[in-house]
């Protein structure tokens, strides 16, 4: 992180006096995205940080800098690092990433054999996860807890998201699965145990993935043009629906 005075941690009962301002900017900065997150509740919040299930970062002299949570659904099978928030001072200080990387690390130590995912529509976002090891997926892969889709009724995409039942919306779903990481790790180290005795040590195998292969800007112009499909779908009624899985399919095949 750029700014050494910044510390980020494990959020505790202590650290509840700060939970109105997190709900606050969550709504705040929802509302100027034009895009919307889970609302919750400042009571929600410091429950969060009452289990130790929350990050957060302030200031050496406490000044709240940034947030985020973790909840676990599907009898804990699946879990998510949501909320993430960052006071707008603050932000351009690499604080987003110190938070999703501690949260990230919480949630493997909690939650060592759930799935992590998440839903974003924010950029920066995406390739903080995808750094972490999270991979772009279809709605289907992620967990059919009704609890969890209730979530979202407080988004304005809402609509969207039930007239395509669920498969779909504006924001893009990742997901960091432990055991495909342990099979992926074992296939790597066969790799490397069958191509060390080659003696000009080009020979190279490679795995198709679904990486983002670190070409953002393609990706942003890919994101402009599903939100247009999208809500152009929503107006329509849920019309368009086969174009619209076409157009899904493209847009795992390529990543």
């Amino acid at each position: 992180m750029e700014n050494k005075d910044i510390i980020v941690r494990v959020a505790t009962a202590d650290d509840r006096q700060y939970a109105k301002t997190i709900t606050d900017e969550m709504e705040a900065s929802a509302k100027a995205r034009g895009t919307g997150i889970a609302k919750r509740s400042p009571d929600y919040v410091s429950h969060k940080m009452e289990e130790g299930k929350a990050v957060i970062a302030l200031t050496k002299t406490g000044e709240w800098v940034g947030f985020c949570y973790i909840e676990a659904w599907g009898h804990e099978k699946f879990v998510a690092n949501s909320g993430l928030i960052v006071n707008p001072e603050f932000r351009g200080h690499g604080v987003a990433k110190s938070i999703k990387e501690k949260i990230f690390e919480l949630s493997r130590k909690k939650y060592p054999d759930a799935k992590i995912f998440g839903l974003t529509t924010g950029l920066a976002v995406m390739k903080i996860n995808s750094d972490l090891g999270y991979e772009p997926v279809t709605y289907s892969e992620l967990t059919d807890d009704d609890e969890f889709w209730k979530g979202c009724q407080s988004c304005v995409n809402f609509e969207v998201l039930m007239s395509k039942n669920r498969k779909n919306c504006l924001c893009t779903a990742m997901l960091y699965d432990p055991v495909e990481k342990e099979k992926e790790a074992q296939e790597k180290n066969k790799v490397a145990a069958a191509v060390a005795p080659s003696s000009n040590g080009n020979t190279q195998r490679t795995r198709k993935r679904r990486r983002f292969k670190g070409n953002f800007s393609l990706f942003e112009r890919w994101l402009r043009f599903k939100k247009y499909v999208l809500l152009k779908s929503a107006r329509k009624n849920g019309g368009g629906g086969a174009a619209g899985s076409s157009k899904r399919r493209f847009f795992f095949g390529w990543l």
